[in-house]
C-alpha cells in the first residue's frame, strides 16, 4: 500500500522502495493537450503522487488540465506554484502525522511553528494549511479530543487575524496509518464544533473515509459545515479512479456540488499511466 509518508520517503534517499511510471517524467506541457472543464468542481492535486516532475513544469501541466491548483506544498514552494498563475490549494504546515495536536506536550512547538507559517501564508495567498491530530499511543479518544480542542483554540486568533484556515486531515487507521487518532468523521467533527472557528474545518479525504467508514455520500451531506477540502484516490490501492475501484466519483462529487461547497477538491492518488490517469480524473470528477 503506497502512503504520502512512504513515497516521499522513498524520493528523498533516492531508493526505487515505490515504482512510479517512467511517463510521469517524460510528461511535459507542450505535449499534454488542453482540457476545457466545466469547473463546478475547483480541482487540484496533490503533487508527491506525481514523482519528480519538476514542479515549474508540473504547474504548466495541471493547468492545461483545467486544474486550478496544485496541494500539499511546502513553503519553499509556494512561489513556484504562484509564479505560474495556479493556486496552492493546501500548503504544508509545521506538525506531522505523528505529531499532532493530541498531546498538549507538542502545542508549544506547533503553535510557534504556525505563527511563523500564516502570515506569509496569507501574503502569498495561500488559503489553506494542513493540521494532524497525532497518534493515540494508547491515548484515548475523549483525551485526544480534549487536548486537540485546547491547542487549535489558541491558534484560532492568528489564523482568523489573517483569513488563513487550518484543515485537520481524517486518514485511515486500518491500512496506511495505524494509529492515527483522526480516523473518524464525527470525532474530528466534534473538534471543530467545540473549537467554534470558521478557521478551522476538515480534509475529508475520501479514500481514507471510504476505508474507514463507507456512506461518503450521507456523510459528505450531514457534515458539509465542517469539511474544507478534500482529496481522492482508487480503493483499493490508493491508484486511478477507474473502474478497478470501488468508489464511483461521479456521484460523490455531484453529492460535494449539492452541499453548495466552494473550495478545493486535490486528486491525491498514484498514477498507473502518467499525467494521462490525471487527466482521466479530472473528466471524470468535472460534474
Amino acid at each position: 500500500m503506497i502512503t504520502r509518508r512512504s513515497l516521499l520517503k522513498s524520493f528523498a534517499v533516492g531508493a526505487a522502495a515505490v515504482s512510479v511510471p517512467g511517463s510521469l517524467l517524460a510528461q511535459t506541457a507542450d505535449s499534454i493537450e488542453a482540457l476545457t472543464v466545466k469547473g463546478h468542481i475547483r480541482q487540484s492535486v496533490s503533487k508527491w503522487c506525481f514523482g519528480k516532475i519538476p514542479l515549474d513544469d508540473f504547474c504548466k501541466i495541471c493547468k492545461k488540465l483545467g486544474m486550478v491548483g496544485v496541494d500539499l506544498i511546502s513553503e519553499n514552494d509556494w512561489d513556484t506554484v504562484n509564479r505560474n498563475d495556479m493556486i496552492v490549494t493546501m500548503g504544508n504546515g509545521p506538525d506531522q502525522i505523528g505529531r499532532g495536536f493530541n498531546r498538549l506536550e507538542h502545542h508549544d512547538g506547533l503553535i510557534e511553528g504556525f505563527t511563523r507559517l500564516i502570515p506569509i501564508a496569507a501574503e502569498k495567498k495561500i488559503p489553506n494549511l494542513i493540521c494532524f491530530s497525532g497518534e493515540r499511543r494508547g491515548m484515548s479518544d475523549e483525551e485526544g479530543l480534549a487536548n486537540c480542542v485546547i491547542g487549535l483554540k489558541r491558534l484560532m486568533p492568528i489564523a482568523e487575524k489573517h483569513g488563513v484556515t487550518i484543515v485537520m486531515e481524517l486518514l485511515n487507521s486500518l491500512r496506511d496509518h495505524k494509529d492515527y487518532q483522526a480516523d473518524k468523521t464525527p470525532w474530528a467533527a466534534e473538534i471543530v464544533k467545540q473549537v467554534g472557528s470558521e478557521r478551522l474545518k476538515l480534509l475529508y479525504d475520501i479514500y481514507h473515509m471510504q476505508i474507514m467508514e463507507g456512506n461518503l455520500i450521507d456523510t459528505i451531506k450531514k457534515y458539509k459545515d465542517v469539511i474544507g477540502h478534500y482529496h481522492t484516490g482508487g480503493v483499493p490501492g490508493r491508484n486511478d479512479l477507474d473502474d478497478q475501484q470501488e468508489i464511483w466519483y461521479p456521484a460523490v462529487m455531484k453529492a460535494i456540488k449539492d452541499t453548495g461547497y466552494k473550495g478545493f477538491v486535490a486528486h491525491e492518488f498514484v498514477p498507473k499511466n502518467g499525467v494521462q490517469s490525471l487527466r482521466n480524473a479530472v473528466e471524470l470528477c468535472d460534474v
